[in-house]
């Protein structure tokens, strides 16, 4: 009996991020930056790559002018005749990159995954297509549970960020959580509660997350506020616009969120 269509399809795609509109970087981009900071130079870089000094350099020329900050700049003199390196800039753009290449590729495998039985790939979308009420709904991976006669205790592993859940253990049968399993970890913004960076609070929240401020929308009475933390997540915060000042904090400050166990909801897909 012949496979069903379904079961002989892939997926494919190759991940590209633009900035103000314009193409900005794929593959091939980073590639030559991850090269000129191996190499620091632009000619080994593009000889590596078997492409033109030119197109290189033209690359690296449109890369850095969508950019508000240089990703590769030219060093003058030295005993070498000076070179070229990457940028702060440059180097965190090849980490984002990487971040996001990977999620690409495991939205690709539950896709394919999904195709492989038609009747899933519905439940698949729908949950892809999910709206809920909470302004953050970061996905993770489950790093342990820690059951008790009530609750369970679920650390997950964001990134390379950790965050523990306390849910019941009904919850944790229901959903089918076991370590190593994918599982979205909702949290309402108003539930996030910011401190400065400088440490030595002690609370009885259990996460203690810190980053760095990356966006603040501030209003007449609420602020939401966006802190960038390892890994690339980015958690946000709605705050009253006098706890903001009061606090002190500006974009590029560093910040601490504070969010209590049972308040992080956990979801599954399907």
């Amino acid at each position: 009996m012949p496979e069903k269509l379904e079961q002989e399809l892939e997926t494919a795609g190759m991940l590209r991020l633009d900035l103000k509109a314009s193409h900005f970087v794929g593959e091939g981009r980073i590639e030559l930056l991850r090269r000129i900071g191996e190499t620091g130079s632009i000619s080994r870089a593009a000889k590596a790559m078997q492409i033109s000094y030119k197109h290189a350099w033209d690359t690296v020329d449109a890369m850095n002018n969508l950019a508000e900050r240089p990703l590769v700049r030219r060093q003058a003199g030295g005993r070498h005749g000076g070179g070229t390196e990457l940028t702060d800039e440059g180097r965190r753009l090849i980490v984002v990159y990487e971040t996001a290449a990977r999620e690409h590729q495991r939205f690709l495998a539950r896709l394919r995954e999904g195709l492989r039985d038609f009747d899933r790939f519905h439940s698949l979308i729908g949950a892809l297509k999910m709206k809920v009420s909470a302004r953050n709904h970061l996905r993770g991976v489950v790093r342990t549970i820690k059951a008790g006669p009530v609750n369970a205790e679920v650390t997950l592993d964001l990134n390379g960020t950790p965050l523990v859940a306390v849910v019941t253990q009904e919850s944790v049968q229901s959903l089918g959580l076991a370590p190593g399993g994918e599982v979205y970890a909702l949290i309402k913004a108003s539930f996030v509660i910011l401190t400065t960076g400088d440490g030595g609070l002690k609370t009885s929240a259990r996460n203690r997350l810190c980053g760095t401020v990356e966006r603040i929308t501030e209003g007449t009475v609420n602020t939401e506020v966006v802190l960038a933390l390892d890994g690339g997540v980015h958690l946000t915060a709605v705050v009253t616009t006098e706890s903001l000042r009061a606090l002190g904090l500006a974009e590029g400050a560093l910040a601490c969120a504070l969010i209590k166990a049972p308040h992080v909801i956990l979801a599954v897909d399907g």
